[in-house]
């Protein structure tokens, strides 16, 4: 019996020994192969720190490669606590060099904390004061590298490119839209210390910090400049509330040129007000279009076969009564009797009710919606609004009258211009965006490139190759002939858009506007130009707008590389233009006999004999009465 009680106890022993022995294995190996990570982690948080590097942010380009955004190398502040002796008077010499409060720098540098930056006063330090910390050779203080976003073009596209805030995060704009693909990956200088925080002398690891992905947009900054020009000019010579300007490819939705007035210098951002910093117009601002948006009517009624331009005919009287109201034409006591192609160059409000009425409510506005407006073009920034239209089920007689000229419904100018492309370019709705390529930083290798989003086919390509003779026509013979340019074919409409102020129409408050494209039979590029409520002058969109349009399409002449034509429609001139006439072929004839045929104009001549060889400007262009016509004699 007592054997077998030992023999028991040793048994139990055993057993217990064993089992503790494999819980020690078990526990052993749960430290050392599961939890080894995050043991390794938390070990070496006590002994290791790391200094930041700031990486550099993405730059971002023009569709030629100018640099729009980019980056300028400052340093920054960095506390380790446990390192600084003399904590009082560190926190005074770093306050008085700062000019901050030494009762809050005296916190930062006593923090119980591994690292501590010093927010705000101690971000993005100018050199002077850099050196300045520097020369004191603190223990404990360090100075890292950070960058800082800079803008050389200052307040030129800078809606578009929006701003960054002081930890580099992109706000609004493309920085907002695309800042994962801009922000980089911080580096670090990785370093060793005792469980007092003193630096040892180990070797130190470098961390290498990874720049943000470079944009390439779809911006022309020799357009954007011109319409930043304009903007400018407009501004000072009308000082209007608001003015605009938006430019597009109307065969890709590659957007241009964008710029508005206010605007903002991204540099400074923090000395602006949120409405000005936050309000890209051309695709926030809604209004009533006007006669722009007449286009869509015309369109419209083409598509559908109600009308013919050159055959159906309309009086107009002045005004048309529509279910107990009165419409009134611009012009005092009408048109007369006149074509619908008259009717689109006058821009007769009666006219284009008839055409609304023919349609219908349901069909145009079926077209409206398929054109785009009423909801977002998907443009790639943040803030685009979706407009106001009228349902279809609870409008009447008035409504659809009102509807066919541009009153009573509200759009933004990023929905007209991607409308009127589809109009002009062939029957496509393409979807707009500002961001081209995505580079590669070291490299500057293409990672991603964007091709044109079609979103629907809205008319044939007979309709929209009638819908540019007609604006063309507008231009040359009509209401946008200030936009007409000799030897380039032009499209366009003007519009005189009354404002509405608490539900009724201002007196004497207009947005002036036009939108034009060229050349007018293959278009490459649409412009969009808005003055709300210019002072001092006429208020017609023919009379501030289109001149304005017309100074950026020249400049896009050589941007674009647009070819001149001599197959445009002549300009119908009065006594107020300029005149310009179209020079005759001369090559072949001789040089009494080119005389003759170019009277009217100054002739410069070189070479030996007596035949013209050569002429320039080229036969049928038009040139400024009285201008100079140079010929090559053999």
């Amino acid at each position: 019996m007592f054997f077998s009680d030992i023999h028991t106890r040793i048994r139990f022993f055993f057993l217990l020994i064993l089992c503790i022995c494999i819980i020690i294995v078990i526990r052993v190996f749960y430290i050392q192969v599961i939890e080894y990570d995050r043991l390794s982690t938390l070990a070496e948080s006590l002994w290791s720190r790391k200094l930041p590097i700031g990486a550099d942010r993405g730059e971002i380009y023009d569709r030629n490669g100018k640099v729009l955004a980019t980056n300028l190398t400052t340093t920054s502040l960095v506390l380790i606590p446990n390192q600084i002796v003399n904590k009082e008077e560190t926190a005074q010499k770093l306050s008085a060099i700062l000019n901050s409060d030494y009762e809050d720098m005296l916190a930062h540098v006593s923090k119980k904390t591994s690292i501590e930056r010093v927010h705000p006063e101690g971000r993005q330090l100018s050199y002077d004061i850099a050196s300045q910390i520097d020369e004191l050779g603190l223990d404990g203080v360090y100075l890292v590298k950070e960058s800082k976003r800079y803008y050389p073009y200052g307040d030129v596209l800078s809606h578009v490119l929006g701003y960054v805030g002081i930890d580099n995060q992109g706000l609004s704009g493309i920085e907002l839209t695309y800042d994962e693909y801009l922000t980089g990956e911080d580096g670090a200088i990785k370093y060793f210390s005792d469980g007092k925080g003193n630096r040892l002398e180990l070797s130190e690891v470098y961390e290498e910090p990874q720049n943000g992905i470079n944009l390439q947009l779809t911006i022309d900054l020799d357009l954007q400049l011109a319409a930043e020009r304009e903007l400018d000019n407009v501004m000072s010579k009308y000082t209007p509330e608001h003015a605009m300007i938006l430019a597009m490819d109307p065969n890709t939705g590659e957007i241009l040129a964008m710029a508005s007035r206010p605007n903002f210098d991204p540099n400074n951002y923090q000395d602006y007000d949120t409405e000005s910093i936050n309000r890209n117009l051309p695709i926030w601002m809604t209004y009533e279009p006007g006669s722009t948006f007449k286009i869509m009517t015309l369109t419209s009624s083409i598509e559908e076969k109600t009308v013919n331009l050159f055959e159906d005919t309309y009086y107009d009287s002045g005004s048309i009564h529509v279910d107990g109201a009165t419409i009134h034409c611009w012009k005092s006591g009408g048109h007369g009797a006149q074509t619908y192609l008259n009717v689109v160059e006058n821009s007769c409000n009666p006219g284009f009710v008839t055409l609304g009425q023919k349609l219908g409510v349901n069909t145009l506005m079926s077209y409206i919606t398929k054109f785009g407006f009423g909801e977002k073009t998907g443009i790639d920034l943040n803030g685009e609004s979706n407009g106001i239209l009228f349902n279809p089920n609870k409008m009447g007689p008035v409504e659809l009258a009102t509807t066919s000229f541009g009153q009573g419904i509200s759009v933004t100018p990023i929905q007209q211009v991607t409308a009127v492309s589809a109009a002009i370019n062939g029957g496509t709705l393409y979807e707009p965006f500002l961001v081209k390529e995505m580079l590669e930083p070291e490299t500057d290798a293409v990672v991603y490139s964007k091709d044109p989003v079609v979103k629907r086919t809205v008319i044939s390509e007979e309709t929209s190759k009638l819908v540019r003779f007609a604006l063309e026509s507008v231009v040359a013979n009509g209401s946008g002939r200030n936009a007409y340019i000799e030897n380039y074919r032009v499209g366009g409409k003007t519009g005189t858009a009354q404002k509405v102020q608490g539900g009724h129409y201002m007196d004497g408050n207009y947005i002036l506007s036009f939108i034009g494209f060229m050349p007018a039979d293959q278009p490459e590029i649409v412009v969009y130009v808005a003055v709300d409520h210019p002072v001092g002058v006429v208020q017609y969109g023919g009379t501030v707008a289109a001149p304005i349009a017309k100074a950026i399409l020249e400049a896009a002449i050589p941007a674009l590389n647009i070819s001149s034509s001599t197959e445009g429609m002549a300009k119908e001139y009065n006594w107020m233009d300029t005149k310009y006439h179209q020079i005759p072929d001369v090559t072949g004839k001789s040089l009494e006999e080119a005389k003759e045929s170019l009277k009217g104009f100054s002739v410069e001549y070189a070479g030996d004999g007596t035949t013209v060889l050569y002429q320039t400007p080229e036969a049928n262009s038009y040139v400024k009465e009285g201008g100079t016509v140079k010929l090559l004699l053999g």
